[in-house]
């Protein structure tokens, strides 16, 4: 027979917390109008925030009413709102902003609204509701949406390069390839805590075409070059470095492979891979690459993999895995050439094992 369910009205009420969408379309409302950019100097009332920021005022309050009962936003006294710790990060100026991580992009919610189809074929919800079209191939005929996106990508670098600088030592390097670089917001960072490394950032055109204003603005576009191109297309050669951030994830076994094959025809013997990417693991943990996972599922077509996943990826490209330092956003896995000799894998293991 048929276990009763227990009563339990917490579980319920959680339950309904996660599964509703009222919450997280508002918050990417407010971020869309940078609200929070506007109370920074204290609490405003609501007719002048609306003025501000080019809103209805009544449409306003009813949003940031419902954002400061989940403590986003407060509401100081009667149609005044201001900042909240959790409303901080949504500032441009915060260091770790997160504002535009969050866009309202009408591609991509048509196909969350299709996940279902992703969940019952293991096909992507994007080609099924955009005529086959593969989500990358999509943006590039759409600029705005481009940006848009690579500027939600690269927005979480910063929170990624502060748990990824300790152990990832790149003292012994002198030029590294950002393969798929985006803006360059990541290997600007490695740059200015390595003033002796030279890279080169490699994209589609249209998304590395924005890398040059990022660089300056970080100070190292001298020691920076960007070239336009897909990351299966040849690479430039003979780096001491080669960077993946968030890049393998995207694709398909085949696909992937090829990304790292391209790798494999650059590198030099004693060159090394990074991959900065969430490992898949058995359990019943919060792990942000599980939520991850689904997002790739329904948008890109890849997957998130194992560390044995990885291993055979990397085989199959023609690299050994070195070794795989957990942070707390992502993994590093450092790669070498399969030939290269076993005792070689880079003196930054031992840093980076002393840095963890």
């Amino acid at each position: 027979m048929p276990v009763t369910p227990r009563i339990d009205l917490a579980s319920v009420t959680r339950l309904t917390e996660l599964a509703d969408y009222i919450v997280p379309f508002t918050i990417r409302v407010i971020c869309d109008l940078a609200v929070a950019d506007q109370l920074t100097d204290g609490p405003l009332p609501v007719g002048e925030l609306a003025a501000r920021v080019g809103a209805d005022p009544g449409a306003l309050t009813r949003g940031l009413r419902a954002l400061a009962g989940r403590g986003i936003f407060t509401e100081t006294e009667p149609e005044v709102f201001g900042l909240t710790p959790l409303a901080e990060p949504l500032r441009s100026d915060h260091p770790f902003s997160v504002r535009e991580c969050f866009p309202l992009m009408p591609p991509d919610i048509y196909s969350w609204a299709r996940l279902t189809h992703s969940i019952r074929t293991g096909e992507t919800a994007f080609g099924h509701v955009h005529d086959g079209a593969r989500y990358y191939d999509h943006f590039a005929d759409h600029p705005y949406e481009c940006v848009r996106f690579e500027r939600s990508a690269e927005s979480v670098n910063p929170f990624v390069l502060r748990t990824v600088l300790p152990v990832l030592d790149l003292g012994d390097a002198a030029t590294l390839v950002d393969v798929g670089s985006g803006h360059g917001t990541f290997t600007a960072g490695l740059l200015a805590r390595h003033r002796g490394l030279r890279a080169i950032l490699v994209d589609l055109p249209h998304v590395v075409a924005e890398a040059p204003a990022v660089l300056a603005r970080a100070g190292v576009a001298d020691r920076c070059e960007t070239r336009g191109g897909s990351f299966f297309d040849p690479l430039p050669e003979g780096a001491d470095v080669y960077l993946l951030k968030t890049i393998i994830h995207d694709w398909p076994d085949a696909q992937a492979a090829a990304i790292l094959r391209a790798v494999r025809a650059a590198v030099r013997p004693d060159s090394r891979v990074v991959i900065v990417e969430s490992v898949s693991r058995y359990g019943n943990h919060d792990d942000t690459g599980k939520v991850m996972d689904v997002k790739a599922l329904a948008l890109f077509g890849g997957h998130t993999r194992t560390e044995d996943e990885f291993r055979a990826l990397l085989a199959d490209a023609g690299f050994r895995l070195a070794r795989i330092t957990p942070t707390s956003s992502m993994s590093v896995l450092e790669a070498v050439p399969a030939d290269s000799p076993t005792d070689d894998a880079p003196a930054a293991a031992a840093s980076a094992g002393r840095a963890s």
